[in-house]
């Protein structure tokens, strides 16, 4: 909100930190949310952007919440990773294309710890469990208790690839057909026979909000990326429903989880 304020303004964060007799440091942590703000800092930042007193209201309520510990604090996770995890916990629907492993959000712990130390190289084993921990208790929190409205446009490579084994397999795929019958989860699949694919990104998730435009995340092999420009919003929103128009119906994705499950099991 600052920082579209003082985009807004023509402002500079060189600009905001002259004007406060601050560090420009000080100005960009307050923006990207690596330090709380205080009250003294709403003040000033509200006379300086020219703020009514509604919107400094609603930033003295923000900076109140942000001082509540969230339940992903604990974990001590990466910086751009809990970053992801907290526009996650705010969304109201989550748009999630996977080509080469199942979302993170319908892992079972079997696979999660596969795909963990196959992404991580060397990690210890509490670090390992750490993460994988943290990602159950986003699908508790996100799939069960929030009932965020998921989506998930899963590659028959995802379904193809032996992540931890055959046993491993049968049991995610196990956990796939169970998740699929929770009301606020969709999962369809996009069969090779499908041809092409509309994205050459591997992995984007599009999150959308009760109110803030929708954001698209990125992985990639050094990090993760936020895109919030609408030219980007239109790109992987088109990308999106191409892959809604080659994928399976729901009923025939079920049928292909059912026989990917029998065939693990076989």
């Amino acid at each position: 909100m600052l920082r579209a304020r003082r985009t807004e303004l023509g402002m500079t964060v060189e600009d905001a930190a002259k004007h406060l007799l601050v560090s420009p440091s000080k100005i960009s942590r307050v923006e990207t949310g690596q330090r709380n703000i205080t009250a003294r800092d709403i003040r000033d930042l509200a006379a300086l952007y020219q703020l009514t007193d509604d919107e400094r209201q609603l930033l003295a309520e923000l900076a109140a919440g942000g001082k509540v510990r969230a339940w992903w604090q604990p974990f001590n996770l990466p910086y751009s990773y809990a970053t992801y995890v907290g526009l996650e916990a705010d969304a109201t629907s989550i748009r999630d294309f996977a080509m080469s492993v199942v979302p993170g959000l319908l892992q079972t712990k079997q696979y999660a710890q596969a795909v963990v130390r196959a992404g991580y190289p060397g990690i210890s084993d509490e670090s390992l469990q750490q993460l994988v921990q943290a990602r159950l208790e986003r699908q508790r929190h996100v799939l069960r208790e929030a009932g965020t409205r998921f989506c998930a446009m899963l590659d028959e490579s995802a379904l193809r690839r032996v992540v931890g084994g055959r046993a491993v397999m049968q049991g995610q795929l196990k956990s796939l057909l169970a998740a699929s019958e929770l009301p606020n989860v969709s999962i369809r699949v996009v069969p090779f026979a499908a041809g092409p694919l509309p994205s050459p990104a591997n992995k984007f998730i599009i999150l959308s909000f009760d109110g803030p435009p929708d954001v698209i995340f990125l992985e990639s092999l050094t990090g993760q990326l936020v895109l919030e420009r609408e030219s980007d919003l239109v790109a992987y929103h088109d990308a999106y429903a191409a892959l809604e128009g080659l994928a399976l119906p729901a009923n025939d994705s079920y049928e292909t989880l059912l026989a990917f499950q029998h065939e693990y099991r076989q």
